[in-house]
Formats: structure tokens, sequence, C-alpha cells
């Protein structure tokens, strides 16, 4: 009797379970989500749910990507048992597939927001390099959609109106697409087009495009930004 008084105390104690919110990764232009993989392990050990989204970025435009692979995001953490709010963790391409969609659409349940290298002000470099042959090859129509031209997603966009923090990086490992950027630059996209007006808060850290998202400052960075809304310490 005794013992059976003690497991009712304790249940009682322990109250209902708390919602864990999820965390929906988008890679970048021609990458995989192997390449979020870092990330999505530092957010399930820091307590959130996650939905790492893989995509063939180069088969489609900005927007016939954004309203397949945002719903996608949005249904795999909604299938998850105890979800509270979603929020987004994109890498370059990633976050304007996000932009593209809220302009759409509305997100009920959207949290914080982080953006890895995103070309929000577009990318001269897509508007220097886009005839030299197999650029589009490699890029595919969403990358040439990603300059500063008339056919420019991202400068088509709006303001963020959600919690946004912005990440980027100022070292590179291509001499020849930071020749056409201004500096400071990741490689892919300048410092100063990664932001966003409307934006929370922003950061830059010494890393390039291709390998921030998997390195220890952007990942502690991004967890700190979900939770305080922040990235100071």
């Amino acid at each position: 009797m005794l013992r059976t008084g003690i497991v009712c105390v304790l249940l009682l104690a322990s109250g209902p379970a708390v919602a864990a919110d999820c965390v929906v990764l988008l890679h970048g232009l021609a990458r995989t989500a192997v390449s979020m993989n870092p990330m999505q392990r530092a957010l399930t050990d820091a307590g959130f749910e996650t939905a790492n989204i893989d995509y063939a970025s180069r088969d489609n435009t900005v927007e016939e990507l954004a309203e397949n692979v945002i719903p996608e995001g949005l249904n795999a953490c909604r299938a998850k048992s105890s979800v509270g709010q979603i929020h987004f963790v994109t890498h370059s391409l990633g976050g304007i597939l996000l932009r593209q969609y809220l302009s759409m659409h509305p997100i009920s349940d959207l949290g914080r927001v982080v953006m890895l290298g995103p070309p929000n002000q577009g990318s001269a470099a897509v508007d220097e390099l886009r005839e030299v042959p197999g650029f589009d090859w490699l890029n595919g129509p969403a990358g040439l959609q990603l300059g500063k031209g008339e056919d420019s997603v991202p400068l088509k966009l709006g303001p963020a109106t959600f919690e946004l923090g912005v990440i980027a990086g100022n070292r590179t490992i291509d001499p020849i697409t930071s020749s056409v950027l201004e500096n400071p630059d990741d490689g892919r996209v300048s410092v100063e087009d990664t932001k966003l007006d409307g934006m929370a808060d922003f950061v830059v850290v010494e890393h390039s495009h291709a390998f921030m998202m998997r390195m220890r400052r952007p990942i502690d960075l991004t967890i700190r930004f979900l939770n305080n809304g922040s990235f100071a310490d």
C-alpha cells in the first residue's frame, strides 16, 4: 500500500509533459541534408525535435521549391508528438525558400529563424558568372534567381516579419568567386548582402560559406538564438 502511494505522488508531481520545440533544417544549393547533420545532432542534444529536409535544389525554381520543401518540413515537425513552436535553421538557398514561402503563406506556429550565409540581397557572383559555361547546369533554375538583376527573387521579397538571426561568414576558399564579391565575403555572398531589414540579431563568424553550418561556433550561436532570441552571451 505504501509503495502504491509513493508511485501516485511521483506521478502527480511530474505533471504534464512539456512540448518540445521542433527545428526544420534546410540545406543550401547543390548540397544535401547530410551537410546539416552536425547541426541536427547538436540541436537534438540541446533538446529540440528536428526535421532535416533533403530536396533537389537544382531541379526547380525558388518558387516551386518553396511550395514543396517548406510544407514537407512543417508536416514532419507537426507529425511528432508534443511539438510546440516550429523553428527554422537554414543555409544559403534554404533561407530564401523560407522567405519566399512566408511571402505567400502564414505559419501560425512559426518560432525563431536562423539563416547561415543567406543571399538576402542577392549575390553579385551570380550576375558575374552566369554566362560561364556550366554555371546554369551546376546551379539550376533556383541558382540563377539568386543574383541582383531583374530576375532576383531575394530582392523581390520584403523585410523579416519574424524573429530572425543571421550568421554571415568572412572567410573564403574560393578566390575566383570572391574576386567579384564585395569584401568581406564567404566565397559565395558578401557579408553585407546577408543582412535583411527587420532581423533581430546579426553576427559574423570566421568561416566559409561551404562549411559554416558544420562548425562549432555557428552551431553554438544557432542554439543560443533559438533559445534566447539573441546571439549574445
